[in-house]
């Protein structure tokens, strides 16, 4: 893990989460069961209609195992740090609240699409 400070304490955690890493433009919390990585990435905003003024976005994604290979998916894009870290800390709630030690990625998809990510960037793929 690197030497930066996560920014949500590990008391504020969800049981079963832990911080994996930290930097300026990433962030990542990892679950065992169900075994899940969220991610939270800084990117270009290249996608994004250019009247929002925005440069760059966070990417909050989620990945997991299925056989020999890791899957990575999308959950939204949001214009802050400070919305990634609130978009995770929900997804980490809604997973811990509705999964329990489930692993079938369906159900975990079922779970991150219904999560409402307050700041939601629109872009042009909806």
């Amino acid at each position: 893990m690197s030497s930066d400070q996560h920014p949500v304490p590990l008391e504020a955690l969800p049981p079963g989460w832990g911080p994996v890493e930290c930097c300026r433009g990433y962030l990542a919390y990892r679950h065992a069961r169900p075994p899940i990585e969220l991610i939270a990435d800084r990117t270009t905003a290249d996608s994004f209609h250019p009247g929002l003024g925005l440069s760059h976005c966070w990417e909050l994604q989620y990945q997991y195992a299925l056989d020999d290979r890791a899957v990575t998916e999308c959950i939204g894009r949001v214009p802050t740090r400070g919305a990634a870290v609130e978009g995770l800390l929900e997804c980490m709630s809604r997973l811990h609240d509705r999964l329990e030690n489930r692993t079938d990625p369906l159900e975990i998809r079922s779970v991150l699409n219904g999560v409402s990510i307050g700041d939601a960037i629109p872009d042009g793929s909806r």
